[in-house]
């Protein structure tokens, strides 16, 4: 809500004669561009080998805990303690891992930097061309942060931007559905 009252707080301080405005589905347009279906898969692929490591290391955890249980009553407490010792290293390393595959400046983070921001700054560079060559004053973008409840389709320029990117946009519009999905909607 505070995002929209932005929004229409600026549009109402500005002179709206003569400003011209469009917007484009970044979303939308992400999704046209193989080289980011092929940078999602590559990050989805690092993604799901690391869950599966976490994953044995969380089983081996399990095993190391369960045997303690089983033998506790045979072992000294010298052991118990080594054993327990053993189990609580276990676990901050499991936890140095995930924070450093997932972490906030993690693998996962600079992995999806090199691959994706590349990406993003070809699909802003296109946007600025299209909005200099339509001479347009101002660019929304429908899958950011600023919420559109009503758009018309004459001022979406995401297909302007994929032409631009060197994509041939598919058939179906941003934000609308496919066509036999339409059908069974009306």
């Amino acid at each position: 809500m505070k995002n929209i009252l932005s929004v229409i707080a600026f549009l109402v301080c500005i002179p709206v004669f003569g400003q011209r405005f469009a917007y484009v589905d970044t979303e939308y347009i992400l999704n046209q561009l193989p080289s980011y279906k092929a940078a999602q898969t590559e990050l989805n692929f690092h993604s799901e080998q690391w869950e599966k490591e976490i994953e044995k290391k969380k089983e081996e955890i399990q095993k190391l805990e369960q045997n303690l249980v089983s033998e506790r009553v045979l072992l000294t407490d010298d052991v118990i303690k080594q054993r327990e010792d053993e189990i609580n290293k276990r676990r901050r390393e499991l936890k140095d891992y995930q924070a450093e595959k997932f972490g906030v400046n993690g693998e996962l983070f600079k992995k999806r930097q090199e691959l994706i921001k590349p990406i993003q700054d070809q699909v802003f560079e296109a946007i600025q061309k299209v909005a200099k060559d339509n001479a347009l004053d101002f660019i929304f973008d429908k899958a950011g942060c600023i919420t559109m409840l009503v758009s018309n389709p004459k001022y979406d320029r995401s297909d302007e931007v994929l032409e631009e990117l060197g994509v041939d946009p598919t058939s179906e519009s941003p934000g609308q559905a496919p066509e036999e999905e339409q059908g069974e909607q009306k």
